[in-house]
């Protein structure tokens, strides 16, 4: 398995191009480049090689990033063959922009939204979002609302409660869900907001405080991207995350089934 460098920190305009031009590098003849949500790269560092011992001669290429700045990269015309997002709305985009291989859109996992806190915290552990607004609560780290699905659910929940502007204004804001996770687990935020296979990723430095319900369902499809140059192999890549071996896997850490 092949891994191409995963997006971090702020998408600047040197970093961006930077990406770009890892994508653009000339494709093997089996090489499979599929761009993922930063949520999904545990399982599907797992996944890769699995479906590589099923298809002699291919090499799976995975780019991990906020699911925002993996559609720049297809509007930018990345060579991607598999797009995964962690929201339905960011393909609804590149739907409309008729950047999706049609009939390959599916719904293949889902996950749940939790506010950790680190492991290792002397404060009272939260029991309900309200609690946040207690002083003791001075940073909360949460994905960026504008880029990040995970920061788009948490501002959906925390609107719903009445709460946004007090998180708002003491918020950390994340280039992607795995970085908010870092954050509270390395103790530098009082608490922060991620999904629940993140929190397992690092259950060791994290404690699950409870549950956030979400306005919408936390659900994860992909796509076969228009034009992909390995586009059956794409095909069967899509098809082997509904597989029972591939569901497996995502069940492994933590994901729901569809």
């Amino acid at each position: 398995m092949k891994l191409v460098t995963r997006l971090a920190g702020r998408l600047c305009s040197v970093a961006f191009a930077g990406a770009l031009a890892a994508l653009a590098l000339p494709a093997q003849a089996a090489d499979l480049t599929v761009s993922a949500a930063a949520s999904l790269s545990n399982a599907f560092r797992e996944i890769a090689p699995i479906f590589e011992a099923r298809h002699a001669g291919t090499h799976v290429l995975l780019n991990f990033a906020a699911s925002d700045a993996l559609l720049a990269q297809v509007r930018q015309g990345a060579p991607v063959d598999v797009f995964a997002s962690a929201d339905e709305a960011t393909l609804d985009k590149a739907q409309a922009e008729h950047l999706l291989a049609a009939g390959t859109r599916h719904v293949f996992a889902r996950n749940a939204l939790v506010l950790i806190t680190p492991a290792d915290s002397k404060l009272a552990a939260p029991k309900a979002l309200a609690d946040l607004r207690a002083p003791a609560y001075a940073r909360i780290a949460l994905g960026a609302p504008a880029g990040v699905p995970a920061g788009r659910y948490a501002q959906g929940a925390l609107q719903g409660a009445g709460l946004w502007d007090a998180v708002a204004a003491k918020a950390v804001y994340a280039t992607n869900v795995r970085q908010a996770l870092d954050y509270v687990a390395r103790g530098e935020v009082d608490a922060g907001f991620v999904y629940a296979t993140d929190a397992q990723a690092l259950r060791d430095k994290v404690r699950v405080a409870f549950d956030v319900a979400t306005p919408t369902p936390i659900v994860y499809p992909l796509a076969v991207i228009e034009g992909s140059r390995q586009a059956e192999l794409a095909r069967a890549f899509a098809d082997f995350t509904l597989s029972p071996e591939g569901q497996a896997v995502l069940a492994k850490y933590g994901f729901r089934a569809p």
